[in-house]
């Protein structure tokens, strides 16, 4: 009877423990701290740019809406994709969540969004440094924008600030853009013409709305395009995202990447293949720029 007695009492006890432990974990306290602190330490990137980095990797599927075919995405998420609990995503609402795809929804885009580059770069830059820390992404790319569309007073420009300025208000630090843009410019106007000029008046621009001064650049070379897509003025664009001469800006040329049955759109593989290649990209821009202050541009593929 006193063995059942003091059984009973030791159970009470337990119980009461995990009780108050709970409550402390729970307080409204200590849920502030947790947030505060993770949002303190988020690591930044922002990703903008045209489609291809609003993501249009698997959108191959065909439905049909009131006699009207269009092409959704498929829904296949690639292991090198999927979410992670230390990646976030700062969402169209200007909250954080988990990260998932695809990642631009609700940014320009609802049903034809499908996957770009930026959880591949993501899980790839914590697979190298498991010590990198929580990071957070903030999609803010526009399908269909050429460059002139980019600069201040446009929306996509100021939306990019916007966003960028509302991820960090808590504390999180900016540690790149990632900028996959041009497709728009190739098919014709004036804007290869001035290609160049816009681009570094963009990043020039963008630091200093930014006030970060030294802003990394990860700047995509377009890869050349495939029937049936018309892209007559290609080589002037692409020579005009190499010679820009701006620190900081590293160039990652896609040239070669399968593209889909448009023959501008990166394909899934591709997309995970360009992730991989923004994460090389920015780790060594990273390690070297322990040794120099300012890092030339150079070229990742």
């Amino acid at each position: 009877m006193v063995k059942h007695k003091t059984d009973e009492i030791i159970l009470i006890l337990t119980f009461l423990l995990l009780v108050s432990n709970l409550c402390w974990l729970m307080s409204p306290k200590r849920v502030k701290e947790c947030e505060n602190t993770s949002k303190k330490n988020v690591q930044i990137f922002l990703l903008a740019g045209q489609s291809n980095m609003a993501g249009r990797g698997g959108v191959t599927k065909e439905v049909s809406t009131e006699g009207t075919i269009t092409k959704v995405w498929n829904g296949f998420v690639p292991k090198e994709c999927k979410p992670n609990q230390k990646i976030l995503r700062f969402n169209a609402a200007l909250k954080w969540e988990e990260a998932h795809e695809p990642m631009n929804y609700g940014i320009d885009c609802l049903a034809s969004c499908g996957l770009g580059p930026g959880m591949a770069f993501a899980n790839e830059i914590l697979k190298k440094d498991s010590e990198f820390g929580v990071i957070g992404l903030v999609p803010c790319a526009r399908g269909g924008t050429p460059l002139s569309k980019w600069q201040r007073g446009s929306l996509p420009y100021d939306d990019l600030v916007k966003r960028a300025k509302s991820a960090e208000k808590d504390g999180g630090t900016i540690r790149g853009l990632l900028w996959y843009h041009g497709e728009s410019d190739v098919k014709g106007g004036n804007g290869s013409k001035v290609y160049k000029t816009n681009l570094e008046k963009f990043i020039h621009d963008l630091r200093t709305d930014l006030n970060s001064p030294n802003l990394p650049i990860l700047q995509v070379i377009l890869p050349y395009p495939k029937e049936p897509f018309k892209g007559p003025y290609i080589e002037e664009v692409r020579a005009a995202q190499l010679a820009i001469n701006v620190p900081n800006v590293v160039k990652i040329d896609a040239k070669g990447l399968e593209l889909g049955p448009d023959g501008i759109h990166l394909t899934t593989p591709a997309q995970v293949q360009l992730g991989h290649m923004f994460a090389h990209a920015f780790l060594s821009l990273k390690y070297f720029s322990s040794f120099f202050k300012f890092f030339p541009s150079n070229i990742f593929s």
